[in-house]
């Protein structure tokens, strides 16, 4: 397996709550006013601003899922009848069978609501059980508390904190903290934090 199990293949992945669709072109319109909530880029390392931005970020998007580097996904909520943001599957190693779930993003309105959750299961479902994948990862800033409590929550395993680890588009340095899962530990996550959707 290589990164090229990711290119020219359309995933849509899908539970009674959330659809994963490949991101394409016809999102960006969708997508723009949630991308417009200023809250959400607090901790990320894109800095977004306006319509110009966000086309910046949406395009290095698609060519990212084009080159099989990493496959994003637009988030569409079903219980609340709207597109409610992106995620994407990163840092895509095949050879190791590592992938990095990130670039997560949702409305303000739909956060806290159950539909991250959903979206973390069909891609942590998808990874190990599809892709067979021996570990995937997730990181956030360490001053981002609210994302290192939801990934706690749905049983990712702290790792620990890369110091100076990145440079966000707006110059500020940051610290990282590194989350993952692996292989022999997801069918106890599945059994028990996400027993609901089995």
């Amino acid at each position: 397996m290589n990164t090229n199990h990711f290119t020219g293949n359309d995933y849509t992945l899908e539970n009674e709550r959330a659809r994963l669709e490949p991101l394409a072109e016809n999102h960006f319109t969708e997508l723009l006013p949630i991308a417009m909530e200023r809250e959400i880029w607090e901790f990320t390392a894109a800095d977004v601003k306006n319509e110009d931005d966000f086309r910046r970020y949406f395009n290095q998007a698609l060519a990212e899922r084009q080159s099989g580097v990493s496959y994003p996904f637009a988030i569409y909520d079903k219980q609340a009848g709207r597109y409610a943001g992106c995620t994407r599957y990163g840092n895509i190693t095949m050879p190791h069978k590592r992938v990095e779930i990130g670039w997560t993003w949702y409305a303000p309105s739909l956060q806290r609501t159950g539909i991250n959750k959903a979206c973390k299961f069909l891609l942590l479902q998808f990874g190990f059980e599809t892709l067979d994948l021996n570990r995937i990862e997730l990181k956030t800033s360490l001053l981002n508390l609210k994302s290192q409590g939801a990934m706690l929550k749905i049983g990712a395993v702290k790792e620990g904190i890369l110091r100076r680890h990145m440079i966000a588009e707006n110059g500020s340095i940051r610290d990282t903290v590194y989350f993952s899962f692996i292989k022999e530990e997801w069918p106890t996550i599945k059994a028990t934090i996400f027993a609901a959707f089995i």
